[in-house]
């Protein structure tokens, strides 16, 4: 009975491990079967099977449109640095050309648009080690960008910190007005958020002028029901308490002490605009 107890134990304990082991994919590379998506990164591998040791059959550039025929969940995710995601069968057309094969599913735009002939792809290109100062330690950091295309000519490319793979649960892109920003034809928005008490949101607006990007500072939103917050938003002149040629950065943090009494700080950052950059008041 003893030896048959032991055995039960070590099996149980083998199950655990191998779960604590697999990995999942992040929710922002979760792509839609018959949907048409956009590739990120240049020079995207398209093999005969799902995994990196399969063979390669071609390479893909940015903005190239692709259809989803089928997510891969039989073979093993891949994660590179902080991005985790399934293999994908897709089919393409080059030319006169259809041609069907597998890829990565973090080498895809997770948003993109479409305004006045040009493409703008929203994606995350890679991970980096930077060292957070307060903690005195390396953390992983995941890095996004945002593209200006014309048919398969880059026309500008801009990147910027996007928070870890917890955070890559939802994510989102949008085009906005130039919120009466002089000279800014509209305004790029790429969100991601982890969607979980404790987890990070971060929105990152883009001014876009004469084929050209310009990335305001970033904004991270955080917090745990009626624990703590940290929220920060903008002001932007066509907002209510707006400024011409100015926007704002408001921040608010609180949190409870032991009695549960909410105690609140906010503080605000005032940025002038001058056409083509801005800079702190």
């Amino acid at each position: 009975m003893k030896t048959l107890l032991t055995a039960l134990f070590l099996l149980t304990l083998q199950l655990f491990t191998a779960q604590e082991n697999e990995v999942y994919a992040d929710g922002v590379f979760n792509f839609t079967e018959n949907k048409n998506q956009k590739i990120f990164t240049d020079w995207t591998r398209v093999r005969t099977e799902p995994g990196v040791n399969a063979q390669i059959l071609d390479s893909l550039q940015s903005n190239q449109q692709i259809l989803i025929l089928k997510k891969e969940e039989t073979v093993p995710v891949l994660q590179l640095g902080e991005r985790r995601a399934n293999w994908y069968k897709i089919s393409y057309q080059k030319g006169e050309i259809m041609t069907e094969g597998y890829i990565w599913g973090g080498n895809l735009s997770v948003g993109y648009r479409n305004k006045n002939g040009y493409d703008f792809l929203f994606g995350l290109s890679k991970t980096v080690d930077r060292k957070n100062k307060s903690l005195n330690e390396i953390e992983k950091q995941n890095i996004a960008g945002i593209k200006v295309m014309e048919g398969n000519t880059l026309i500008e490319e801009i990147y910027f910190d996007t928070g870890r793979g917890e955070e890559l649960s939802t994510a989102s892109f949008s085009i906005e007005s130039n919120h009466k920003l002089q000279d800014v034809e509209f305004t790029l928005k790429a969100m991601v958020s982890g969607e979980a008490c404790g987890i990070g949101t971060y929105d990152q607006y883009v001014l876009y002028k004469d084929k050209k990007l310009v990335a305001l500072p970033q904004l991270m939103n955080v917090g745990d029901a009626g624990a703590y917050y940290h929220s920060e938003e903008y002001v932007f002149p066509n907002d209510k308490g707006g400024i011409p040629n100015t926007f704002i950065l408001k921040v608010e943090d609180m949190e409870t002490d032991d009695k549960d009494r909410e105690k609140k700080k906010r503080s605000s950052k005032t940025y002038l605009w001058n056409g083509s950059s801005y800079k702190l008041k």
